[in-house]
């Protein structure tokens, strides 16, 4: 993200998409803020004001644009890439942990006192870490408002907030309308059918991304991988869907994405496009921590600009850069889960779930099972590299969470029995998605940094695909 103004209102005087979720700017005269591809009239230059986060211009007084609804772009693909405690502390409170656990939690999880995190995030981003996630609740209040049917007491809960009275202030403050109002101002493409009830319907997800999307080698490589009972991949290519269990904070979900991207509509330069997705939960508390792990599995708050320009360059990856525009590096939706799958395979991760795995209270098709929580895999496997893992994922010696310090993890995960570097680094690309990371042996020039993990990506999907 550029920090010129002059560059950021170029980018909002031309609808530039790249920027959507990098910056947001507010009109002093309307108070009003937007993404930069907003379609209105561009503003005149002293009207405008530029935040890095729509917490922080809802600090400041202003609402959200009801066109270009800015709450729903991508996420800044920085908080990704950073290591620092600004980027792990956004990806913290993107899963959902200043909801559950509030500052104090995100403070211990991050190693600095509440006092020292408020001050980091105010001073770069605008807001502090209450506000950042109070922004986030009133997303996923206008989510549930928008697409489900669900009463809206129940929706001032399932969005995070402590109070009925709590989550209307909000929602008038940063939509400049009531609950009810803002439900029906919903397009209607996206309107719940009052005569389908929620657990039937599920919720319906747009999951935004940035650019080009390279659907196909994600999908590839989710069917590659699915385990049996967890995941299923099916569909011919092109129109697959890919389908999996979800352990969550307050219960479990099924979700379904489409392979299918939709572009957004409209004239914006280098517009972006969103996935087709469908959640169903058993507690809509846990929709936000759901999604955010969606967009880490698909990797969709990437910049696939930043990434295809530096390797692009490159002599080796430039054509297969131009093959595949907007190549995405998977992530995982659960990182412990992950970290066991990495270490002993499909087969006997697919053994595992059949012996040690939850059953569903209702199969869905082959979905029968959540993945074993590390407890329960330590307690009937304690011997061995899997006993070793599992037992440092369920006391805490081993921690891989969205803020997790990449290095620190990398070092403990090293110091377990059995786990080889090339083990250790496929942890770390995929659980922890590190952008940058070049297993052992692995031809990898700092040239291609920090996007090491696209550009391998790259290198397999040309070896894998017909």
């Amino acid at each position: 993200m550029t920090d010129d103004e002059d560059t950021r209102y170029e980018a909002v005087r031309s609808r530039d998409a790249r920027f959507d979720g990098e910056f947001f700017f507010a009109v002093t005269t309307t108070g009003i803020y937007c993404r930069p591809s907003c379609p209105a009239v561009t503003p005149k230059r002293r009207n405008v004001r530029f935040f890095a986060t729509a917490a922080a211009a809802q600090a400041s007084g202003f609402r959200a644009c009801r066109r270009c609804r800015p709450d729903a772009v991508p996420g800044s693909a920085d908080w990704n890439v950073r290591a620092d405690v600004v980027g792990r502390a956004m990806r913290l409170i993107g899963d959902g942990v200043v909801d559950r656990e509030g500052v104090a939690g995100l403070a211990d999880r991050l190693g600095y006192s509440a006092r020292q995190v408020q001050r980091q995030l105010t001073a770069e981003l605008g807001a502090g870490p209450v506000a950042l996630a109070r922004a986030q609740r009133a997303h996923t209040a206008r989510v549930l408002l928008q697409t489900t049917p669900l009463p809206v007491t129940e929706i001032a809960f399932a969005s995070g907030f402590a109070s009925v009275r709590q989550f209307n202030d909000t929602v008038r403050a940063v939509y400049a309308a009531t609950p009810t109002a803002l439900r029906a101002a919903a397009p209607k493409a996206d309107r719940p059918s009052r005569r389908t009830a929620p657990p039937i319907a599920g919720i319906p997800l747009r999951l935004a991304h940035r650019g080009p999307y390279h659907a196909r080698s994600v999908f590839d490589l989710l069917e590659r991988e699915a385990v049996a009972g967890v995941e299923e991949v099916a569909g011919a290519p092109g129109a697959r869907t890919y389908r999996r269990t979800l352990r969550l904070p307050y219960g479990t979900g099924i979700v379904a994405v489409d392979e299918r991207t939709e572009d957004v509509p409209g004239a914006a330069t280098h517009p972006g496009g969103w996935l087709q997705a469908r959640l169903h939960l058993t507690d809509p508390r846990d929709l936000t921590t759901a999604v955010q792990r969606l967009r880490r599995l698909f990797d969709l708050d990437a910049d696939p600009y930043a990434v295809d320009e530096r390797l692009g360059a490159d002599a080796r990856l430039g054509p297969l850069v131009a093959a595949r525009p907007g190549l995405r590096a998977p992530g995982a939706a659960d990182a412990e889960e992950y970290a066991v799958r990495a270490l002993v395979g499909r087969d006997e991760a697919a053994r595992l779930v059949q012996v040690c795995g939850k059953a569903l209270d209702a199969p869905c098709g082959s979905l029968t099972h959540l993945f074993p929580e590390p407890a329960v895999l330590a307690g009937a496997a304690p011997h061995g590299p899997l006993g070793a893992l599992t037992a440092a994922l369920a006391d805490g010696r081993l921690r891989l969470d969205a803020g997790t310090d990449r290095d620190d993890a990398e070092r403990a995960l090293l110091a377990l029995p059995g786990l080889d570097s090339g083990t250790v680094a496929a942890i770390r690309a995929r659980a922890l998605g590190d952008p940058d990371v070049a297993p052992p042996g692995a031809d990898a020039p700092d040239t291609w940094r920090p996007w090491r993990t696209y550009a391998l990506h790259h290198l397999r999907a040309e070896t894998l695909e017909p």
